[in-house]
């Protein structure tokens, strides 16, 4: 049995796969199915959520009349759009913004939208630490968890070999 180039990247890509940590970032779209618009309680949708370092935020909204502007405390408070810290406004009405700080997001729509209530606020904090695993007990006469797992993965690819092997002389 001899592995072309092909083959062989495709092993090796579905071992790295393997290999790499669960992630599991969220694309939070901003307000639900009725998205950025003056009809919505940012508050009341942001409750009970929890957003996390890694998470982005999705505004979906009118192009023509609203935009995505990040800003501090006070001109969050006060709907001041003058000096935002960032414009997240694209100009196609489906804007992205990256949660990568763990920190406080204020964002708010100008153009006196955010009177209206086009206005939310976030905490963004670090994932919690995936859940451990339950000690594995172990008898005198058995192998060790690490050798088990050296054995199992590569029995798992030689046997996808042997079955791509057959399914190119068989069909």
């Amino acid at each position: 049995m001899r592995f072309g180039t092909l083959e062989l990247a495709v092993v090796l890509m579905c071992a790295v796969v393997l290999m790499l940590p669960d992630v599991s970032a969220t694309r939070w779209t901003v307000g639900g199915n009725q998205g950025w618009s003056t009809n919505v309680n940012y508050t009341v949708w942001a409750k009970d959520k929890h957003f996390y370092n890694g998470d982005w935020l999705f505004f979906v909204y009118d192009r023509n009349q609203m935009n995505v502007l990040e800003v501090n405390e006070t001109n969050y408070e006060s709907c001041n759009s003058d000096h935002p810290l960032h414009n997240w406004t694209t100009g196609a009405g489906r804007d992205v913004v990256p949660l990568n700080v763990t920190r406080k997001y204020y964002f708010l729509s100008g153009k006196g939208f955010c009177y209206s209530g086009m206005k939310i606020a976030i905490n963004v904090e670090n994932p919690p630490p995936p859940p451990s695993a339950s000690p594995i007990k172990e008898s005198n006469d058995s192998p060790s968890s690490n050798y088990r797992g050296q054995i199992v993965v590569p029995a798992v690819f030689a046997i996808a070999a042997v079955w791509d092997s057959f399914l190119r002389l068989y069909w």
